[in-house]
């Protein structure tokens, strides 16, 4: 199982990665559908790791 501040440091990998490469959010300034998508991730496991006793799914 992984840790919160595992998840966390993931879900801000994923979305920061996929920010640098996708054409639509690189180039064009606008958030794509999966951006969004994976911000919301990011800040549920955000939210999660600030909870006391928080379980991540």
């Amino acid at each position: 199982m992984t840790s919160p501040e595992d998840a966390l440091q993931q879900a801000r990998a994923t979305y920061e990665e996929h920010v640098r490469t996708c054409r639509q959010c690189h180039f064009d300034t606008v958030p794509c559908a999966v951006s969004k998508h994976l911000l919301r991730i990011y800040n549920n496991a955000r939210r999660a790791q600030a909870r006391p006793n928080s379980a991540v799914l």
